[in-house]
């Protein structure tokens, strides 16, 4: 079973949404900073761009997901049979979305993905990770203590609302579906696929509210 459950946790613990660098992310930085040097790449440039990959067009894919499971309950029951299929259907796969599941938030259970042993994410829907979900902080505690990391990305839920927590693994990838904001019942597809968040899809956020997604 690749999920594990809880419902209160006792202590409280720092959470630093720092990482420690891989080899590999070392290396690369080795690279950028040598580029930057010798005036081949504009470092205000490539922050932009990963920016926009990594909260933009990536999320946009797993968001076009939801809004569609929202608003097509066949999709929907589709999507939480075989995720990998269902989620094909829109276009959307390729290296590491090859096998998908979605566990869907209720009123009752709230789910959240991590990656306990690197950083196994599901590109094709979400883009590229956060620093954060690659950090050792969150894939330790995100296990042992999912309320307290939740309380801190800002996510408060009720006592009674269990916890499970979901490893994703190069050979499965998970993805979460957040409940429908209240009060959208006359929004569009495109309009609900805009107060799909990131992090609602990783379980450590929520939708916007119709409100918000209008301010934004």
């Amino acid at each position: 079973m690749a999920d594990h459950d809880h419902h209160d946790h006792a202590h409280d613990h720092p959470h630093d949404h720092g990482s420690e660098l891989s080899p590999m992310e070392l290396r690369v930085r080795a690279l950028e900073s040598i580029l930057v040097e010798k005036g081949y790449v504009d470092p205000a440039a490539l922050d932009t761009l990963i920016d926009t990959y990594e909260t933009k067009i990536g999320p946009r894919n797993g968001a076009q997901v939801v809004a569609r499971a929202w608003m097509d309950p066949a999709y929907r029951a589709r999507l939480l049979d075989d995720a990998t299929a269902a989620i094909r259907e829109l276009g959307f796969g390729g290296r590491g979305g090859e096998h998908m599941m979605v566990v869907a938030n209720t009123p009752e259970e709230h789910n959240m993905v991590v990656c306990t042993l690197c950083s196994c994410y599901p590109w094709p829907v979400l883009g590229l990770p956060p620093v954060w979900y690659k950090s050792p902080p969150y894939r330790s505690r995100a296990v042992i203590d999912p309320r307290g990391v939740l309380r801190e990305f800002g996510v408060d839920l009720p006592a009674t609302t269990r916890i499970r927590v979901w490893d994703s693994t190069a050979e499965l990838r998970y993805m979460v579906l957040p409940m429908r904001p209240a009060g959208t019942e006359q929004l569009d597809e495109a309009a609900l696929a805009d107060l799909v968040t990131r992090d609602s899809m990783i379980g450590t956020g929520l939708p916007l509210s119709p409100e918000q997604g209008v301010r934004a």
